[in-house]
């Protein structure tokens, strides 16, 4: 019996073992388990919607496993043993396995300045996004400081502006939104969030969040009755603590093939890895760690199989940015990620985001009966792009 274990099951986790349990079934000498803190899956691609009031498909892992030889098993990973190929859960319970897939993604940096962990709400999870839309439904005016200029800060400002007209958005951070798009997606980006009233305050550090406000690094406060925390991420310690080769930010370094550099008997995919490519170590990124996850799988089962795992090589396609919920901008890119002159904005980049980031549950359906050529496509010497 081959003992396949996944810890995570988020996009990246939920995609690897979809496509293991569609390609070994039948076979009587694979069990596949997934390792996860609920058995609700999460479109964490959308939880800014949530955070907002919005109602989302309440998927369940469990279902979406059913019928097939993976399994899930709830609770919290406490620990790794590669030496003796075991898992620990909160519980105490140890799941041994031959094969294992960290796949346990990243969350918000709440850790690197005071008074973010206990003050700033996050987009981490379901749970917390449910505590934030309880919270903006309460406030019956005043300031909203998202913090971090990123994609998911911007996502989140125009939902909670859109959603909430009431209530002084501010986006707050170091760089200009939409810092790595072309002229016409950036000029766009900045007449939406004009139009919604976010106001955009870049060039700033934060050094403390209190209860009522945020203190900048020149020592300037900042009035904000709600602050939700969006800039920079961590990964979990499990990996550094368990012997593997990770590198500065704790994410297991890799090989070509995905599997780590000092445990080949263990693949890293998504936010979880550092993943070199040709033009750099991949940002995390749904648009990246579907592919990874994909790849480790079809490379699980040619080990399966007694073959050697083929080299992995990825190239970006665009970005996709929601502006509230009937506006969007989506800027195309080259394979390193720098963006070309192509953008989609309005109505036609609405339908575009909404088809690619479309229900998780209906593209893992279609990763279990496709080939991976046929789910990617290639692009300059074998690059996967969605």
């Amino acid at each position: 019996m081959h003992e396949i274990v996944i810890l995570g099951g988020g996009y990246t986790g939920m995609a690897a073992a979809t496509v293991l349990a569609g390609r070994t079934k039948g076979r009587d000498d694979v069990r596949i388990t997934v390792i996860n803190a609920s058995d609700r899956f999460t479109e964490r691609l959308r939880l800014h919607q949530t955070a907002t009031g919005q109602q989302l498909a309440d998927l369940r892992i469990p279902e979406m496993l059913a019928g097939t030889n993976a399994a899930l098993v709830t609770g919290w990973v406490t620990a790794v043993d590669p030496e003796s190929g075991t898992v620990r859960i909160d519980d105490e319970r140890e799941i041994r396995y031959d094969r294992l897939v960290f796949a346990l993604g990243a969350t918000a940096d709440t850790t690197a300045v005071p008074g973010a962990d206990e003050y700033a709400y996050t987009l981490d999870s379901a749970h917390a996004a449910d505590a934030l839309a309880r919270r903006l439904a309460g406030l019956g005016g005043g300031t909203v400081a998202v913090c971090g200029t990123g994609l998911t800060g911007i996502e989140a400002a125009t939902e909670i502006a859109e959603r909430h007209p009431g209530l002084d958005v501010l986006l707050v951070g170091d760089a200009e939104p939409g810092a790595a798009m072309g002229r016409r997606a950036r000029a766009y980006l900045d007449r939406a969030l004009d139009r919604l009233g976010v106001r955009v305050r870049t060039g700033t550090r934060i050094a403390k969040v209190l209860p009522d406000s945020l203190t900048t690094s020149d020592g300037e406060s900042l009035a904000a009755d709600v602050v939700v925390w969006t800039g920079g991420v961590r990964v979990p310690a499990l990996a550094a603590a368990a012997g593997f080769t990770v590198d500065d930010r704790g994410r297991i370094v890799t090989d070509g093939s995905l599997r780590s550099v000092s445990h080949p008997g263990v693949y890293a995919i998504g936010d979880a890895a550092a993943i070199r490519q040709n033009y750099g170590v991949m940002h995390g990124t749904c648009q990246g760690g579907i592919p990874s996850a994909v790849h480790a799988a079809y490379s699980l089962m040619r080990e399966l199989d007694g073959r050697e795992p083929g080299r992995f090589r990825f190239g970006y396609v665009h970005l996709p940015v929601s502006l509230g919920r009937r506006d969007a901008v989506i800027q195309f890119t080259r394979p390193d990620g720098a963006a070309k002159r192509l953008a989609l904005t309005g109505r036609a980049a609405v339908w575009y985001k909404e088809t690619v980031s479309s229900s998780p549950w209906q593209t893992f359906q279609r990763l279990t009966r496709t080939p991976a050529a046929g789910l990617f496509s290639w692009r300059r010497g074998g690059q996967y792009t969605r």
